[in-house]
């Protein structure tokens, strides 16, 4: 965080101080909510949870070489107390983010936001020292702590705003200003909680309601909710996508034969040719909206084209690839699942095991509500028409229907299989896998199906495959 002395953050988050021998005394380390990662110079916030209160800690983050305690009560150390703490850090985030002067970017849509976010952040780290949302902390806790991150040399700053209801994104786009505000998708994902696509397109084009008028809002030409979004905002608009209406697309698109796309980028300033490590032709949507970012920050399309070539994967558990030593190929995408992203993986899985045996091990997509029979159905009647050699559903349910689509697509028989858990799916894995094999492993996050994969990674050749 740039450096602040107490007395300023007390004033700031209108709070008061308690056992602070010397206000002038400056925070210079990070903010943090998690009392291991405090340090010297550390500001620690203590959030008082439904099984831990921050506030026990607050002696050991001091002694750890923290300055002072952000917190709702006296706790015996140098604090400063506020009725209430996560407000008090959402002020101190605003706060650092004018004091900055850096340009504020921010995402959100229904799927890719972090894959899309990490894109971002590798191509704009080319220009200038960036900061970006680490994972998928994107929430109204998560998204003032990464803004704290940013020092006085950061001129870019890129956070991922997520949203379970209307008026999240708005609440978090008060918090950190956005000038460039980027909407990828209204998609299914958390269908169950708004109640329909259009409560979710509402609730996302907040975002662009919130830039300025000297902003840019960049939009999906290829989704109706996200084109209609430029109605909503004052800023300048660009597009991107395969729509004729696109400002940046791609032509020529293909995969390799381990799946992963190229095409030719074009955009308002050239074109280039681009070959990405990431795998899965949804990826080309999210590079798009990436380069459409960067062309706006300044950058050429060869600039782009060579950052969008050799950028990575920033966040686990995201169609994170490994070959064993056996020549099986291990994908965990088992972070989050929710239709548009499940049927992706899908596809990226039929790419990549081309005359290879593809094995789908998935589970339960949460928050669907009304649409979760059909939405699981569907996902595994997909699966048969990708030709996928077998599908493993896992869990109750959810994963039934995911089984019951596959059955009723293609009369699979043996090549679907329903299992309770995810030591049942490591057994068969286990007994029925062979070298050269392909496994996509996919759920909701509270599914926890990355022990699968995990389990499948640390095998290896010959080790015995065990969840845990």
């Amino acid at each position: 965080m740039i450096a602040l002395s107490l007395a300023e953050i007390a004033e700031v988050v209108g709070g008061q101080t308690h056992d602070i021998p010397d206000p002038s005394v400056q925070v210079t380390g990070p903010v943090v909510r998690d009392s291991r990662e405090a340090g010297p110079g550390s500001l620690f916030v203590a959030f008082a949870g439904e099984r831990v209160d921050g506030h026990d800690f607050a002696a050991s983050v001091v002694e750890a070489g923290a300055v002072a305690v952000l917190a709702t009560r006296p706790v015996g150390v140098p604090a400063i107390v506020v009725d209430d703490v996560q407000a008090a850090l959402g002020a101190l985030a605003r706060h650092v983010v004018q004091r900055l002067g850096a340009t504020l970017v921010a995402l959100t849509g229904s799927a890719g936001k972090t894959s899309t976010k990490d894109l971002i952040a590798q191509v704009l780290q080319r220009k200038a020292p960036t900061v970006f949302t680490p994972g998928s902390l994107n929430n109204e806790i998560g998204l003032p702590l990464t803004a704290l991150s940013a020092t006085e040399e950061t001129r870019f700053l890129v956070l991922e705003m997520g949203a379970r209801g209307i008026g999240h994104i708005r609440y978090l786009a008060g918090l950190t200003p956005p000038k460039v505000g980027l909407v990828l998708n209204v998609g299914s994902a958390h269908i169950g909680e708004f109640g329909g696509r259009e409560q979710i397109a509402q609730a996302k084009g907040e975002l662009v309601e919130s830039l300025p008028e000297e902003g840019t809002a960049i939009l999906n030409a290829d989704d109706p909710y996200v084109r209609a979004m430029a109605s909503r905002t004052k800023a300048k608009v660009i597009f991107f996508g395969e729509s004729g209406e696109a400002d940046v697309s791609a032509e020529n698109v293909r995969l390799t034969d381990t799946g992963q796309p190229s095409f030719r980028l074009h955009t308002p300033s050239g074109a280039s040719d681009v070959t990405m490590r990431l795998y899965g032709e949804h990826h080309v949507s999210n590079a798009l909206a990436a380069a459409a970012v960067a062309h706006e920050l300044g950058m050429s399309a060869d600039e782009i084209a060579v950052a969008l070539s050799e950028a990575g994967s920033l966040s686990r558990w995201r169609m994170e690839v490994t070959e064993r030593p056996d020549g099986v190929t291990v994908v965990n995408d088992a972070y989050n699942a929710n239709p548009e992203s499940m049927k992706a993986a899908l596809r990226a899985l039929a790419a990549m095991g081309k005359g290879r045996r593809t094995w789908a091990v998935l589970g339960k997509m949460a928050e669907l509500g009304d649409e979760a029979l059909a939405e699981h159905d569907a996902v595994g009647r997909l699966a048969v028409r990708l030709n996928v050699s077998k599908l493993v559903a896992v869990g109750g349910r959810e994963a039934a229907w995911l089984q019951l689509g596959a059955y009723n697509e293609g009369s699979w028989g043996e090549e679907s299989v329903h299992v309770s858990d995810a030591q049942a799916a490591v057994d068969l894995l286990r007994s029925e896998l062979r070298p050269g094999d392909v496994v996509l492993v996919k759920a909701s996050r509270s599914v926890g199906l990355e022990s699968v994969a995990q389990a499948l990674v640390e095998s290896g050749a010959e080790g015995e495959v065990s969840a845990r």
